[in-house]
């Protein structure tokens, strides 16, 4: 079926195939289910959770079967399925993807291909403003690969500049660089993490501003704004509170921007869910267009709790032929009556924002008046955070009339929050809804990075004195335990006990605090000890190995100790990308040893002191790396005389 129109022509969705997984997975899967339409989950071994209430579930070949478009393809046809609704994530802005099924017979529920061309690209999207007289900063015109025009670029408009891909999201793809040196890197991320390995560059505004960002709905022939939200709390470029409205009591400024972003929207006829994204000064009153998300956002509840709309509902809604108002979709004339924020709940090390990796032993979500939780988590249900997936656990959202009521809601509700098997960042949630910062509303994008270890240092108080996370933060490893595995407070496992002709025995265990750690040749720590039965009590556990092999490897890779000067340690699990470095070569303080992928991000794994390269990891590209893997050793003794 060739296209003959810009999108899908409206038709009847009877069977729904959800082309995602985790908790937004669940979300559509919910609104499908209350419309009557029967619906297809897909998942992957050991992440089955999002699949619950699906009328079916059909099992795709790998994880990276998620972004595959042949065999989404292949699995719509072969169920018959009228639509498929992407989620959010990279088809779900992929022109290739809604044409390829719409020539299968299948829906894409979405924009469509021509309005995805024009707006899901950076580049045309920036265009899309300039000709709807919209604010925009100054850009390279051109997608590219070149480090050399992006230099080019940089020498003209001066420092800082952003490197952006062209089809990046996430976060993924952007990178600030403030100055010549840090450009070759940061460009060479950037493109890496580029499913066209193509990006731009355009002046940063990075100091003072707002991300604020307009939710536009479209039918084709009417567009209608559900006001914008405050997306400011960011790190590495991934948002991790969100509020709506915006705080600033500007709001003549405000509806300057719902006015920009409807203009936007009114030019290509939108259709459909769209995000339009901007950078604001509220003192300045300046305001600059980043790009459109033309799609479900992850921060869509914060919208759906201040208008009363379910966005979901109305996107399939809108796929079927009906208007705005059939939809569910009113004109907004007036300030909207309630604030909400949202706070993302994720499997992190919020010390330095990397991957936690393992099985979600229990969990307690919050609940009461005003929270709502969108999450895949199932009592009674294993569930993995691996290294193949975003890190998002659990969303948070909190609603109330008044703002000083929804930040008292968030520290209950934050306190009300456990879990326990990964590491969290909870403590830094809880830090920052403390802060008087966050009170007031005056928090710029610039804003978490700057306040990291003060606003990580409060939340790790606050969480020490909730009562069912009371475990003492400190970790103690001796010098000789460099080969050791890496254990920390919070860690957990189930204990399972059997015997020959008797039903087996299965407990909890969470790490409390580390005394000494020289696994498996000893080990000695505090555990919190609890079974389906019994109470949780502590107790301590001394281990000390009586057999020959107690010193042998424990792993592929040699581990390191993050105290030894000597030695670079990988401070996260993921996917090595590559080692940078040769033996024999002399690096600087904050050169970049190797890269590791995580959640389809790059990251750099820098040298924390000068010296000479005198051994280094061997893995493949590709191959996966734990947290403490040792990645290079460094004679740092001599290193002056060889500079």
């Amino acid at each position: 079926m060739s296209p003959l129109t810009s999108r899908p022509s409206p038709r009847p969705i009877r069977r729904l195939l959800v082309a995602n997984r985790g908790e937004i997975a669940t979300r559509i899967l919910n609104s499908a289910r209350e419309l009557d339409i029967e619906t297809f989950a897909v998942y992957t071994a050991d992440d089955t959770t999002h699949t619950h209430g699906a009328a079916h579930s059909v099992k795709l070949s790998s994880p990276s079967s998620y972004l595959d478009i042949a065999e989404l393809v292949s699995v719509a046809k072969e169920h018959a399925v009228d639509a498929v609704h992407p989620g959010y994530g990279f088809l779900s802005e992929s022109t290739e993807f809604a044409l390829k099924m719409w020539e299968a017979g299948v829906a894409v529920v979405g924009p469509g291909w021509d309005i995805l061309a024009q707006t899901g690209d950076k580049l045309q999207a920036k265009k899309l403003a300039e000709q709807a007289g919209v604010p925009v900063l100054a850009a390279l015109e051109s997608p590219t690969n070149n480090i050399g025009d992006l230099r080019a670029f940089a020498t003209h408009a001066g420092y800082p500049i952003m490197v952006k891909a062209v089809d990046g999201g996430g976060g993924r793809g952007i990178r600030l660089v403030r100055s010549e040196e840090e450009l070759e890197a940061a460009a060479k991320r950037a493109i890496e993490e580029s499913p066209s390995r193509q990006v731009f560059a355009e002046k940063a505004a990075v100091d003072g501003y707002l991300h604020v960002e307009v939710q536009i709905v479209g039918d084709g022939r009417n567009v209608e704004h559900l006001w914008e939200r405050q997306c400011s709390i960011q790190r590495r470029y991934q948002k991790v509170v969100e509020i709506a409205p915006c705080i600033t009591p500007k709001r003549a400024f405000v509806e300057n921007i719902i006015q920009s972003a409807v203009r936007m929207a009114k030019r290509v006829k939108y259709f459909s869910l769209g995000t339009f994204e901007f950078l604001a000064n509220p003192t300045t009153e300046e305001f600059y267009f980043l790009e459109v998300n033309p799609r479900l956002q992850v921060e869509h509840t914060i919208t759906e709790s201040i208008s009363s709309v379910d966005l979901v509902r109305a996107q399939l809604l809108l796929a079927q032929g009906a208007t705005l108002e059939e939809a569910g979709i009113r004109r907004n004339t007036a300030k909207p009556l309630l604030f909400s924020c949202q706070l993302r709940i994720t499997a992190e090390n919020a010390s330095d924002w990397s991957l936690s990796i393992g099985r979600i032993q229990s969990f307690q979500l919050p609940s009461g008046n005003g929270i709502r939780v969108d999450t895949n988590l199932l009592n009674g249900h294993a569930s993995v955070v691996s290294s193949d997936f975003d890190s998002l656990l659990a969303k948070v959202i909190v609603t109330a009339p008044s703002w000083p009521e929804v930040v008292r809601k968030c520290q209950r509700a934050l306190q009300d929050t456990h879990i326990s098997g990964v590491k969290t960042n909870l403590n830094i949630l809880r830090g920052i809804v403390a802060h008087p910062d966050f009170v007031a509303g005056d928090c710029d994008t610039r804003w978490l990075e700057t306040n990291h270890a003060a606003l990580l240092a409060a939340g790790d108080k606050l969480t020490a004195a909730v009562p069912a996370l009371a475990v003492s933060q400190s970790v103690g490893l001796s010098a000789s335990a460099a080969a050791a595995p890496i254990f920390r407070p919070g860690d957990a496992w189930t204990l399972s006990l059997s015997a020959p002709g008797k039903e087996p025995r299965t407990a909890h265990l969470q790490l409390a605090r580390l005394l000494r750690n020289e696994f498996p040749a000893a080990l000695s720590a505090n555990f919190l000890y609890s079974t389906a039965t019994e109470q949780t009590v502590p107790l301590t556990v001394s281990l000390a190995s009586t057999s020959a092999s107690a010193g042998a490897a424990t792993s592929t890779h040699r581990r390191g100790d993050p105290a030894n000067p000597k030695q670079v340690v990988i401070p996260f699990p993921g996917k090595l990308v590559e080692v940078l470095v040769d033996v024999g070569d002399v690096v600087k303080e904050g050169d970049v040893i190797c890269v590791v992928q995580q959640m389809k991000m790059e990251l750099e794994v820098r040298a924390g002191r000068s010296g000479k390269v005198t051994w280094l990891l061997e893995a493949e590209d590709g191959e996966d790396v734990g947290e403490g893997v040792l990645a290079a050793e460094l004679d740092v003794d001599g290193r002056e005389a060889k500079l």
